[in-house]
């Protein structure tokens, strides 16, 4: 009978709570995450179309509205980050090893590796090599095509006046219909400083 029972306490579920993977520096002062802002966090499912950039960015925004004395934002940040992660992306923080993440810089690295692998700054960096103005699409278009790319991955490594000259030949080849990179001659005076202007 006490082997009976021994059996089923090992195929008895754990009552303790799994420690998630954060574990937050101590408080100088209370930090109450109150439901207006938790309802105010983007939102990251982990869909391969969504950019985790994007939602840092988004995400910062919000929690740099809200710091009470005494709190850091990166505190902050941390205690809310898994708010904003639904579907695969949360599934994926509560599968990281309990207590492998201490800080802000730490979070963002994880999420970061996780969701914009070196395969993907790959990518982006063959479209910024081949980027095209598109047929039927307005200069504005294009420039605003070309700058979300480039934003969209900041550790692209292209140097500034590569990414000038891409856009510019693209620009080039499009208004003369001739290809500038085989040496076709033909000139366009100027770009406007808008264009050059990383900003």
């Amino acid at each position: 009978m006490a082997e009976e029972k021994a059996l089923k306490e090992l195929d008895a579920p754990p009552v303790q709570q799994t420690p998630l993977c954060i574990t937050a520096t101590t408080l100088q002062a209370p930090l109450e995450l109150k439901s207006g802002l938790i309802h105010l966090l983007p939102k990251f499912r982990g869909l391969a179309n969504e950019d985790p950039y994007n939602h840092l960015k988004k995400f910062h925004v919000v929690c740099s509205s809200m710091k009470p004395d005494k709190i850091t934002e990166d505190q902050i940040k941390l205690r809310a980050f898994p708010f904003s992660l639904e579907d695969a992306a949360k599934k994926w923080l509560f599968y990281l090893p309990a207590g492998s993440i201490t800080s802000w810089e730490q979070m963002m690295k994880s999420f970061l590796e996780r969701y914009y692998p070196a395969s993907r700054v790959n990518n982006v960096r063959r479209e910024l090599f081949g980027i095209q103005q598109r047929t039927h699409e307005t200069l504005f278009d294009y420039w605003e095509r070309f700058k979300e790319l480039c934003a969209s991955c900041p550790q692209h490594g292209i140097p500034e006046q590569a990414l000038i000259n891409f856009l510019y030949e693209a620009v080039q080849k499009n208004i003369t219909g001739r290809d500038t990179r085989n040496g076709d001659s033909c000139k366009v005076t100027s770009i406007p400083c808008a264009l050059i202007d990383p900003g």
